[in-house]
């Protein structure tokens, strides 16, 4: 059972994760809901479109101008009050690898701290222990934030992935945090080439294999668009892809921007899996 805000979920239902970020770089995007209303609108239609969890993030994930974490602070504490005020049921993120963010978000009403860059600030755990939140352990590879990955290598990459996430999930457990509420996630593009990344979701059933619930931010991401050579904006069809592979070897939460197009995708995977009845049965029984 993977329990999030007000929300539960069981171990074959799978969750969506919808992208909000307040940011005007942002990869995808381009700074589309860096303002508040189009922001609000953004998660009003992911909400109307399946989506359980929205993810805040204030800082661009990859290099670009210098956010402070006050600034960081600014994008987003005020916009996850007015989400919690606006939307009292739904589980709100927030993407961060700061404890100083993560103590602010939390006091405005999050439920679930993001992190990652795969722990390189501790505190953070601390933090989602204190406030009782969820908490995101992802691998990285030991990439400072905001760096892209250079020449990086693993002997094996998913026992790298499984020894960081297993044993930051453990630690956060040990200070406190509800082990129901920590999920685990191989960091695709993280840290990683694009081989690393395909490995990771060949091989995510040994994730799965832990007993900790397995998050992927798959969304557009590079490793999808060097498989198959495609820009930013036509990477959907790669995605989807990657969710379906995802979902049959039993991943739970899934980070995206297409929240419809994955929950078709999703419910789908589930049907074939035996999880989930067809919405509708009518073929042969006229």
């Amino acid at each position: 059972m993977l329990r999030l805000g007000r929300r539960s979920f069981e171990a074959h239902e799978p969750v969506i994760m919808a992208i909000v970020n307040r940011t005007p770089d942002s990869f995808y995007d381009q700074g589309a809901t860096f303002l508040d209303e189009p922001a609000l609108a953004r998660v009003e239609q992911a909400v109307a479109e399946g989506a359980a969890i929205i993810d805040i993030g204030g800082v661009k994930a990859g290099p670009g101008e210098e956010v402070s974490a006050e600034e960081e602070a600014r994008r987003t504490v005020g916009f996850v009050a007015e989400v919690r005020r606006r939307f009292p049921d739904v589980i709100i993120s927030v993407d961060t690898w700061r404890a100083s963010v993560g103590e602010a978000v939390c006091e405005a009403g999050a439920d679930l701290l993001n992190d990652a860059w795969g722990g390189v600030d501790p505190g953070l755990a601390e933090v989602a222990a204190r406030y009782g939140v969820g908490l995101v352990c992802t691998h990285a590879g030991g990439a400072e934030p905001r760096t892209r990955p250079h020449r990086v290598t693993y002997d094996d990459v998913m026992a790298d992935i499984l020894r960081v996430t297993v044993g930051l999930a453990e630690r956060a457990v040990s200070l406190g945090v509800p082990r129901e509420s920590v999920l685990i996630d191989p960091g695709h593009d993280f840290g990683k080439n694009t081989r690393h990344s395909l490995e990771a979701t060949r091989r995510l059933g040994e994730m799965v294999s832990t007993g900790w619930p397995v998050l992927v931010s798959l969304s557009n991401k590079d490793f999808v668009g060097e498989t198959l050579d495609k820009p930013v904006k036509e990477r959907v069809v790669g995605t989807l892809a990657t969710t379906a592979v995802s979902a049959w070897l039993g991943a739970q939460v899934y980070r995206v921007h297409e929240v419809a197009e994955t929950r078709q995708v999703l419910d789908m995977v589930a049907s074939i899996a035996g999880h989930r009845r067809p919405a509708v049965a009518r073929r042969g029984l006229a």
